[in-house]
């Protein structure tokens, strides 16, 4: 009845619908296609790993419940891939992961910096920092 409606008032006014419902149909293909694109629009800090990793424990043990609550983990947060798979879809690697874990830096579905191996909390902070300010990423230095 509403459809009906509105149909007759723009049929009224020299409106072609069917034009319009076309334009309509176009638009809203547009606006879908481009929203995996907006999801990507962000920084991440990738973490290849895979199963049995004694260096992925020990980031696990010393760092992985304190990241998410800093400032570094706030500007990119983490996402955890195994390194024999593919990478999460959307995102581009500059080269194939071949080291356990490798911390992987990601702006708008792109690499932009990686570190390789663990080599402690102490230097994994520093690190990640100057990826981070590489990157012109916003945060406050927690380490």
């Amino acid at each position: 009845m509403i459809n009906s409606n509105i149909r007759l008032c723009l049929s009224d006014n020299g409106v072609n619908v069917s034009r319009l419902m076309q334009h309509l149909r176009s638009l809203l293909f547009v606006c879908v296609m481009t929203l995996p694109l907006v999801g990507n629009a962000e920084t991440r800090l990738l973490m290849a790993e895979e199963v049995g990793c004694p260096w992925c424990a020990r980031w696990d043990a010393e760092i992985s419940e304190a990241y998410p609550k800093t400032s570094e983990g706030q500007a990119a947060p983490l996402l955890r891939f195994d390194m024999h798979d593919n990478p999460p879809n959307g995102i581009v690697l500059n080269s194939p992961v071949r080291f356990s874990p490798t911390f992987i830096l990601v702006n708008d579905g792109a690499e932009v910096d990686r570190i390789e191996g663990y080599p402690g909390e102490d230097f994994f902070w520093g690190l990640l920092g100057r990826m981070l300010d590489r990157a012109g990423v916003e945060y406050e230095e927690t380490g």
